[in-house]
């Protein structure tokens, strides 16, 4: 597998986290991935081979080729039909909603082809520029063109929810929530309305999937580390919690984790951040 990432120009790098890209030859057994949640909202180019995405059991979807994958709030599993090649748009939490008038919640879970978010025609020429672009620079350039002309005519994004996200991010996920809003059932109740429309999540929740990331980065890059050290060092209460939440999150256990050749995707993403 063939994974990098790239930084955003200074105008969204406080919306977008980076770019990535994915290549990967046919295999001759491919296997499905597990995909994890990370927190945040993607827009995906598959520009390779189709890719399935398994719904219930052997039940799958084919991704659309130019979607936005929104929050994930359970792992699901995708699988590539042959050569993989993909160029992706990491946005933070609170990013998407800059550019758009839907709701964030009503993407949670599930691959919505941007045509449906954006003005069809214009898509579509999209499309066929990120798909005809000699390399990724090229592409980067589309794209910041693209999601920068989309900014000028936007509010900024609202300051609580962008506040809270902050805060969630540089305390690892370990904020209360009520410390945040000082106790103010109002300011919270508020606040929860407006992460499921600009996040699409919960605070509580970005928080859980904030801290899990701090120690699957531990697992991933300190594999001599025991789980109680992991455990203390990510602010969990103790062992039992981090398990019980990575299995919540993952669907399976640390250890488990390492080893599973279906993890080996999450495991590249997560080990590069």
């Amino acid at each position: 597998m063939n994974y990098q990432t790239f930084q955003p120009h200074a105008d969204l790098e406080s919306i977008v986290k980076c770019y990535w890209t994915l290549e990967v030859p046919v295999q001759t057994d491919t296997q499905r991935q597990r995909i994890i949640p990370d927190g945040c909202i993607e827009m995906i180019f598959i520009l390779g081979d189709d890719i399935k995405r398994y719904t219930a059991g052997d039940n799958f979807i084919i991704q659309p080729r130019a979607m936005i994958l929104g929050q994930t709030i359970e792992p699901f599993f995708i699988e590539p039909t042959g050569y993989v090649n993909s160029f992706a748009i990491r946005f933070y939490p609170y990013g998407f909603s800059n550019f758009v008038t839907t709701s964030i919640k009503d993407l949670v879970n599930k691959e919505t082809p941007i045509h449906q978010l954006f003005e069809k025609k214009e898509t579509k020429e999209l499309e066929q520029k990120i798909i005809h672009a000699t390399d990724v620079y090229k592409r980067i350039e589309i794209i910041e063109h693209f999601l920068l002309d989309k900014l000028k005519n936007k509010s900024t994004i609202d300051l609580i929810v962008k506040s809270t996200i902050d805060v969630l991010f540089s305390t690892r996920g370990i904020a209360p929530i009520n410390s945040i809003v000082k106790s103010n059932l109002s300011k919270r109740r508020q606040l929860e309305r407006k992460f499921l429309q600009q996040v699409g999540m919960s605070p509580k929740q970005l928080g859980k999937i904030i801290r899990l990331q701090t120690a699957l980065r531990m697992l991933l890059n300190k594999p001599s580390d025991s789980l109680t050290e992991i455990a203390y060092e990510s602010k969990y209460y103790d062992q039992a919690h981090f398990i019980k939440d990575f299995k919540d999150f993952t669907g399976t256990t640390p250890k488990a984790f390492l080893v599973n050749d279906k993890m080996l995707l999450s495991s590249l993403f997560y080990s590069k951040e």
